[in-house]
C-alpha cells in the first residue's frame, strides 16, 4: 500500500507539471446572464472541490477555471488581464500587489498550514533548521511564496537570520527534480510537492503550523472585476458558495478525497493526504485577518523579500465577502 502510494505521488508530479505549463480553462456553467467569472486556481485544489460539492449548481453566471502550478505564473495571467479572481496563499498574493499587479484581497480560506514545510535530503548532514547556517536553501516557487515565510519563521524560531542562508528559488517541478536527483540538498515548498519530496527520501525539518505560517489563503479579485457591477455581484455568490463548498468538504472528506483520487487518477489514500492538508474555513476580511496577514508583510518586508511594503487593510475589499 504504501509503495502504491509513492508511485503515485509521483504521477500527481507529473500531473502538475502538465497543468503549470500553461493555464487551461475548462467551462462549470454555461453563462446565463452573460457573465462569466475566470477563476486562477493551481493544480486543480480549489475546482475539485467545487465541482464536487457542487457548488456551482444552479448559478446564473459562467465559471472558468484557469489552472497554474504555483502563484507566481498565476499572478502573472492577473496581470495580463485573462483571469478575474485567482486563490493562493497570503505572501504570494501580497508579493503580487506589492509588484503592481492590479488586484484586491475579497476573502480568506483557512487551514493548518501543515501542507507549507522545509525538507532535507538524506544523507545532506542537514537534520534540522540550526543546521542550515551557510547551506543553500531552494524555496518554490518565487520570491513571496509562502514557503519563504516559513523559512524566515523557522530560522527566526532557530535563533538564526535570513542572511545567515542562501535562497533560490524554483518552480515546484523543477526543484522537485533536483531534490530527487540530489541537486538541491534543502527544499522549502507546499502542498503536493512537499509530500512527494518526503516521499523520495526527504526529511521533515519542520511544517508551518504552530504559528510559523498563519494559514491563510487569499481570494483576490481584479480591480477590473470589481469595477464590474455584474461580476462583482457574482464574485459574491461565488465565495458564499465556495464557503458552502469547504463545509462540505469538512462533512464528506471522505468524498472530497475520491474527487481528487478521480480528477488525478490516484489511489483515495494518497488523496486523503491532500485532504487533511486542505481550506477548513473560509472567513471575511476582518480587522483580526487584516491584522494577521499584515504581520506577514512586515516580516518580509523587515528581511526585504516584498518591497514595497503592502497596507494589507488598504489593498482589501471586505465588501465583497457575503453578509451572512
Amino acid at each position: 500500500m504504501i509503495k502504491s502510494v509513492l508511485r503515485t505521488l509521483a504521477v500527481l508530479s507529473i500531473a502538475a507539471l502538465t497543468l503549470g505549463a500553461c493555464s487551461s480553462a475548462e467551462d462549470t456553467n454555461a453563462p446565463a446572464s452573460g457573465v462569466t467569472l475566470t477563476f486562477g486556481d493551481q493544480v486543480k485544489g480549489l475546482q475539485v472541490l467545487a465541482e464536487a460539492s457542487d457548488a456551482f449548481a444552479g448559478a446564473d453566471y459562467g465559471i472558468e477555471w484557469a489552472q497554474f502550478q504555483g502563484a507566481a505564473p498565476l499572478f502573472e495571467a492577473v496581470k495580463g488581464g485573462s483571469v478575474d479572481t485567482g486563490y493562493a496563499a497570503d505572501l504570494p498574493t501580497l508579493q503580487a500587489i506589492s509588484a503592481g499587479v492590479p488586484i484586491k484581497s475579497v476573502a480568506a480560506f483557512k487551514s493548518d498550514g501543515n501542507g507549507n514545510v522545509i525538507i532535507a535530503r538524506e544523507g545532506s548532514g542537514v537534520n534540522s533548521v540550526a543546521d542550515l547556517k551557510g547551506k543553500t536553501v531552494t524555496v518554490s516557487s518565487a520570491k513571496g511564496s509562502i514557503a519563504e515565510y516559513l523559512l524566515v519563521r523557522a530560522l527566526e524560531e532557530a535563533g538564526l537570520s535570513y542572511s545567515d542562508v542562501t535562497v533560490q528559488y524554483l518552480l515546484p517541478t523543477d526543484a522537485q527534480a533536483a531534490f530527487v536527483s540530489g541537486n538541491i540538498d534543502v527544499w522549502a515548498t507546499f502542498g503536493i510537492f512537499g509530500n512527494i519530496g518526503l516521499s523520495r527520501g526527504g526529511t521533515l525539518l519542520v511544517d508551518g503550523t504552530d504559528g510559523r505560517t498563519t494559514g491563510i489563503g487569499i481570494l483576490s479579485a481584479t480591480d477590473a472585476a470589481l469595477a464590474d457591477p455584474a461580476k462583482k455581484t457574482a464574485l459574491t455568490d461565488a465565495i458564499a458558495r465556495l464557503d458552502k463548498a469547504v463545509q462540505w468538504g469538512q462533512e464528506h472528506p471522505d468524498l472530497w478525497a475520491q474527487a481528487i483520487a478521480k480528477a488525478n487518477n490516484t489511489p483515495v489514500e494518497t488523496a486523503e493526504v491532500l485532504v487533511q492538508q486542505g481550506n477548513k474555513s473560509t472567513t471575511a476580511l476582518t480587522p483580526d485577518v487584516v491584522a494577521d496577514i499584515q504581520v506577514v508583510a512586515d516580516t518580509m518586508n523587515g528581511v526585504g523579500s516584498l518591497q514595497p511594503n503592502v497596507d494589507v487593510a488598504a489593498t482589501s475589499d471586505p465588501s465583497v465577502y457575503p453578509v451572512r
